[in-house]
């Protein structure tokens, strides 16, 4: 995903991680939190060699409006004249380079200031959000995602036909599927 998104020429590249700092244990619910903190950090090394930027969020378990809200904020404060922003789920396996700059220029053949992926009747992510829409996404409710915001604006989406955005990665058993299916 990463990849995809710095050969598609997105500048820079965010990636909103939940927090990873470390507390005492040694209960159940620890034991938990230091698994959370020991992937957040083998995520964090494997992101290191990629150039893009971690941006922690120690909201998450608020809702994806948190960490929609924590990139929006930090890519405002490092690049206050940005164009645009897209958005990326990490669980989508068919989100690569070439979709990504498919939005990209539809966004420029249209002047939509939205430009959503269109899959299985619905508008969602990726995404791509010009700048006259980052205080939408900076605004948004803790537990709302983008297609909040997509949905309530239609008549400024652009729709990006992309079946396979329906397909995503939520458990083991959803990618040893996947896999297989490849």
């Amino acid at each position: 995903m990463v990849d995809g998104a710095s050969e598609a020429g997105c500048r820079p590249v965010l990636v909103v991680l939940g927090n990873s700092n470390r507390t005492a244990s040694g209960s159940a619910r620890g034991e938990a939190r230091e698994h959370e903190i020991d992937l957040v950090e083998a995520i964090s090394s494997e992101l290191k060699k990629t150039g893009a930027t971690i941006v922690a969020n120690p909201n998450w378990k608020r809702g994806i409006g948190t960490s929609i809200r924590a990139g929006v904020q930090h890519l405002i404060e490092i690049a206050p004249g940005v164009e645009a922003t897209v958005l990326l789920a990490c669980d989508q396996p068919f989100v690569d380079h070439a979709v990504i700059d498919g939005l990209i220029t539809l966004h420029h053949e249209t002047r939509k200031p939205i430009v959503a992926a269109s899959y299985a009747g619905t508008l969602g992510v990726p995404v791509l959000f010009d700048r006259s829409r980052l205080q939408d996404l900076v605004g948004l409710d803790d537990s709302a995602g983008a297609k909040s915001i997509i949905l309530s604006n239609r008549d400024q989406v652009a729709e990006f036909p992309f079946p396979e955005g329906e397909i995503d990665i939520d458990t083991a058993e959803d990618r040893k599927r996947i896999c297989s299916s490849k």
